[in-house]
């Protein structure tokens, strides 16, 4: 792997990790679970450390934990809440607590190592929704915080009020409008994960091509490809093994 990173200055994890929007199954139940099974081992086997996630994937928190738990010794797994099942920002401080509660039962901890804010919602106070993830912080519910989608203004507003550990913004290596975002992190130390990391601008960028060049773009690079191949998945981490 190319290295490693501090996640909130403590979360130790190599600098590729799993995508699991794509896992197999998480939108088609009829599909064996089987298949989520072997490229989650797979990622593990092959050194990722680091799992990223949402309630909204559909079944994707619930195939980790049926494939991992209980998991192995280093892995960290970052999920998100704060949408809605139509895919809209509701950041009001039920759904918050309800999202990160419900995750923690399907992922079958008691401590969420990364819970993301999956948008911020304009409708809601800006403390009321970062109040929340703080309280769920100091309550042991989550480890550390953090933000998607978001601009340099809005992260720092957010700093204002919680620690920021990582940030998680749609970038790649031709769709780069979070570049101030990303330098905005490398300042701070903040994990930069992007999503769509080897897809821009309506075409599929070559996996190791656009994989090295995001790990040579920043220290705090963390990207995070998913796949339902084991094939891809290999493809992956051969990039970022350089």
């Amino acid at each position: 792997m190319s290295g490693t990173f501090a996640i909130g200055g403590e979360l130790v994890v190599h600098r590729l990790g799993f995508g699991a929007m794509r896992l197999p199954g998480v939108r088609d139940p009829t599909i064996p679970v089987d298949q989520a099974r072997a490229v989650l081992r797979e990622a593990i086997r092959l050194g990722v450390d680091l799992i990223d996630t949402a309630w909204i994937y559909g079944r994707s928190e619930e195939l980790i934990a049926d494939a991992l738990h209980p998991y192995p010794d280093g892995l960290v797994i970052a999920t998100k809440g704060g949408l809605s099942a139509g895919g809209h920002p509701d950041g009001r401080p039920e759904r918050l607590r309800s999202d990160c509660e419900d995750s923690l039962r399907r992922l079958r901890v008691d401590t969420i190592d990364v819970w993301q804010l999956h948008r911020i919602d304009p409708n809601v106070p800006f403390d009321e929704q970062f109040g929340t993830i703080r309280e769920l912080r100091d309550e042991g519910k989550i480890r550390f915080a953090g933000v998607s989608e978001v601009t340099v203004d809005e992260l720092r507003r957010a700093q204002a009020l919680i620690d920021i550990a990582t940030v998680q913004n749609r970038y790649n290596a031709i769709e780069r409008q979070a570049d101030d975002v990303l330098a905005a992190c490398e300042a701070d130390g903040i994990g930069f994960l992007p999503w769509a990391p080897i897809r821009g601008g309506g075409q599929v960028i070559d996996p190791r091509a656009g994989l090295a060049w995001l790990l040579d773009r920043s220290p705090v690079m963390l990207p995070i490809p998913g796949t339902g191949s084991i094939e891809h998945l290999r493809e992956n981490v051969g990039a970022a093994l350089g």
